[in-house]
């Protein structure tokens, strides 16, 4: 689909860079979401950091997932002010980026 993610990069502060397929790009913060269920194994920064993209969606490898509509909801577009902000501080450590899987 147009909305799919076709990229993803692990940021600092449990926080997720994205582009979708239809040309957005952004970035996603995950910290509202770390205190729910199985979303609890993100906190875990080395585990975070495992995120890739199966199916156009960001996945991680216990099957935690978040769907490209909620991100498109969510993100801070690019062409804000506040994500240039966001995008000073650099990647945490290790970080590396994902492009979809075949």
């Amino acid at each position: 689909m147009y909305w799919d993610v076709k990229f993803v990069n692990p940021l600092s502060d449990f926080r997720l860079y994205v582009e979708i397929e239809d040309g957005r790009s952004g970035v996603f913060d995950m910290k509202s979401y770390l205190d729910h269920g199985a979303f609890r194994e993100l906190q875990n920064v080395h585990y975070f950091n495992q995120v890739c993209i199966l199916f156009g969606a960001l996945t991680w490898p216990n099957e935690q997932d978040i769907a490209p509509e909620t991100l498109v909801d969510e993100m801070l577009p690019a062409d804000s002010i506040a994500y240039d902000r966001v995008l000073q501080k650099l990647p945490p450590e290790g970080a590396q980026r994902y492009s979809e899987i075949e």
